[in-house]
C-alpha cells in the first residue's frame, strides 16, 4: 500500500543520504524510513534490496521479520483486556494464570540453581508488563545461572515452534525467578506471557484476537505470524555479519532465507515477544493510532487515558532500563513502551520523555511527544540493535525537525 506523503519544508537529504551511505558500504542491505509529524508522514524512503544476491529493489510493500515490535502490539492487545475489566495492573498474575502460584527466586549471587527461595511477594501484571517480573530470556546473559536454567529446559527450542503459549507459560511458572518481583528490570519472555493471558482473559487464540482488535480494524493486512506462498515475493532476506558482535561488519551472510526460512510456513507458537511479520505500511498505521491517541481509520482501538498510562514508568524507584549490549541511560519502562526520562549527553532535548521500542534485527520505532514528531527505520540485519544506523536516524531527525538542541 503506497503512502501518502504531505508537503514540508524540511530537507531530509542527509538523512538519505546518510542511511544510503551504510548500504554502499555494505553494512545493511536494505533500510525503509518514515518521518512523522503528528500523524502526517513528511518522508518516506525505501533504499538498497530485497536481497543481496539477485539485488532486487526493496519494494515499498515489503515484508520484514519485526521481532520485539511485536511486543507493542502485545502490549496494546493485553491493554484492552484491561480496558474491557478483564484484570487490574496490580492483580497478582496467577489469578488468571495458577502456575505462577507460590513462584522460588534465585537468592542473591546464587551460583547454583539450588540456591532459591520463596518469593516474598507475588508476580504483579504490571511486572510482565514493564519486564520487572523476575523472568528471562534464556540468551543474552549465556554465563547466567537463570539463563542456563532456561537453556537447560528447552525454552528457546519450544519457542521455535515446538510448544505454544500454553506450554510456555508452564515451563517457565517451573523455574525460579532470576530475582524478586518488582526488583530490577529484566529483559524476558514476559511479552510472551501477556500472550498467553490476552488468550486466557479473551477466550481466543492469541493469533485471531489480533487480528480481530487490532490487525482488521487498523487494516494491517499483511501483519502475521508467517508469510504465505502468495506474498513470498515481498518477503525480505534476513542477513548477519560474520561477527555478530561487530557492528561495522560489512561481511553480511544469509541468516534467514525469504523462501525456506523459519516464517514460511504457519508455527504453532504464536510469540507474543518476537512472533510477528509486518510491512511498513502496516506498522505505520499502528504507530498513527498510538501518535492519535489511540484511534486511527475511524477505529478506537485503546482509549487516550490507557495510552498515557503506558507511557508511565512503572519501574521501582532507582531502577532502569539495562540491556548489556544495547545501552539506554535514563530510560525506564511503562506498560510495553521504554520511556527517555532523562537525557543522556549529546542527546536531543526535543527526545525527552520519547517511548519506544525495536526489533532484533533492525526494526525500530519511537515517537515524541513533546516535538510532535515520530520516526520508523525497518532493516533486516542481525543483531539490528548493536548498529548505529538508529541511532544516526533518529538524532538527524531531530536535529532536521526540531531544531540543532
Amino acid at each position: 500500500m503506497a503512502i501518502d506523503v504531505v508537503a514540508s519544508d524540511f530537507d531530509f537529504t542527509a538523512i538519505k543520504a546518510k542511511m544510503q551511505s551504510y548500504i554502499d558500504k555494505g553494512l545493511l542491505s536494505c533500510i525503509s524510513t518514515v518521518i512523522l509529524r503528528g500523524t502526517e508522514v513528511v518522508d518516506v524512503q525505501n533504499l538498497g534490496f530485497q536481497d543481496l544476491e539477485r539485488k532486487s529493489a526493496l519494494r515499498e510493500d515489503a515484508i520484514f521479520r519485526i521481532y520485539s515490535n511485536t511486543k507493542l502490539i502485545t502490549s496494546v492487545a493485553l491493554m484492552q483486556c484491561y480496558e474491557a475489566g478483564g484484570f487490574r495492573l496490580a492483580d497478582p498474575l496467577s489469578n488468571y494464570l495458577p502456575e505462577f502460584a507460590d513462584m522460588q527466586v534465585l537468592n542473591p549471587g546464587a551460583k547454583t540453581a539450588d540456591d532459591r527461595d520463596s518469593t516474598k511477594g507475588p508476580i504483579l501484571i504490571k511486572h510482565i508488563l514493564s519486564h520487572s517480573a523476575g523472568l528471562s530470556y534464556g540468551h543474552f546473559e549465556p554465563e547466567s545461572v537463570i539463563d542456563q536454567l532456561y537453556t537447560g529446559q528447552g525454552i528457546g527450542a519450544l519457542m521455535e515452534g515446538g510448544g505454544d503459549l500454553e506450554a510456555l507459560s508452564q515451563q517457565i511458572a517451573s523455574l525460579p525467578l532470576a530475582y524478586e518481583p518488582g526488583a530490577f528490570w529484566r529483559y524476558s519472555v514476559a511479552t510472551d506471557i501477556c500472550a498467553r493471558l490476552v488468550e486466557v482473559l479473551s477466550g481466543q487464540k492469541f493469533d485471531r484476537y489480533l487480528r480481530d482488535h487490532i490487525f482488521a480494524p487498523l487494516q494491517m493486512v499483511d501483519t502475521d505470524f508467517w508469510v504465505p506462498e502468495d506474498k513470498v515475493h515481498r518477503f525480505t532476506t534476513l542477513y548477519a555479519p560474520t561477527n555478530l558482535m561487530d557492528p561495522m561488519n560489512t561481511a553480511l551472510v544469509k541468516f534467514d532465507d525469504a523462501v525456506s526460512g523459519r516464517f514460511n510456513h504457519p508455527g504453532r507458537f504464536l510469540s507474543g515477544g518476537a512472533g510477528l511479520v509486518s510491512t511498513v505500511s502496516d506498522y505505520l498505521n499502528f504507530i498513527r493510532m498510538i501518535a492519535n491517541g489511540g484511534e486511527w481509520l475511524g477505529q478506537r482501538i485503546i482509549k487516550p487515558e490507557t495510552l498515557q498510562l503506558m507511557r508511565t514508568n512503572q519501574l521501582a524507584e532507582g531502577v532502569g532500563v539495562n540491556f548489556l549490549m544495547w545501552q539506554m541511560p535514563g530510560t525506564v519502562f511503562g506498560l510495553g513502551f521504554a520511556l527517555k526520562s532523562q537525557l543522556a549527553q549529546g542527546e536531543h532535548p526535543g527526545s525527552q520523555d520519547e517511548y519506544h521500542w525495536g526489533g532484533v534485527a533492525g526494526t525500530h520505532s519511537w515517537l515524541a511527544p513533546h516535538s510532535g514528531i515520530a520516526g520508523m527505520c525497518f532493516t533486516q540485519r542481525m543483531p539490528g540493535f548493536l548498529h548505529p544506523f538508529s541511532f544516526d536516524f533518529k538524532s538527524m531527525v531531530y536535529a532536521t525537525m526540531a531544531g540543532g538542541g
